[in-house]
C-alpha cells in the first residue's frame, strides 16, 4: 500500500494520520522527490481529476484529456498530481476528502 504524500499539504497529512492511527503498514511515498512510480501509472491514470489543473502551466502543450499526455506530464513534473492518493492492489483513490482513502481499506 502506497500513499502519495506531500507533508506540506494538510489533506495529505490527514490521510497519513488516518492510516497511521489504524496501525496500517504503508509506504510514505514522497512523489515530489521521487516522481511517480512507473508501476502506478495504470492505476493513477484511471482516476478522474488526477491532475491539479491550477498547477499546470497555462501554456502547457499537454492535452489533459489524454492518458498518454497525462503520463508524459507527470513523468516530467509530478507537482500537478492530485494529493493524497492511496494505491493498493492495483487500485487508486484520491483522498479528497482524506477519508476517501478508507474506501480501499476493506481490501487490507
Amino acid at each position: 500500500m502506497r500513499l502519495y504524500h506531500n507533508p506540506r499539504c494538510s489533506k495529505s497529512r490527514e490521510a497519513f494520520a488516518l492510516l497511521s492511527d489504524r496501525g496500517l503498514d504503508f509506504e510514505d511515498y514522497r512523489y515530489l522527490d521521487l516522481g511517480v512510480a512507473s508501476e502506478d501509472f495504470e492505476a493513477l491514470l484511471e482516476l478522474e481529476n488526477v491532475i491539479r489543473v491550477r498547477d499546470v502551466d497555462k501554456d502547457s502543450k499537454y492535452d489533459l484529456s489524454s492518458k498518454t499526455d497525462l503520463k508524459l506530464l507527470l513523468m516530467g513534473n509530478p507537482k500537478p498530481l492530485q494529493r493524497p492518493i492511496l494505491i493498493h492492489n492495483g487500485k487508486a483513490v484520491i483522498g479528497r476528502p482524506p477519508t476517501e482513502i478508507l474506501t480501499l481499506l476493506h481490501e487490507v
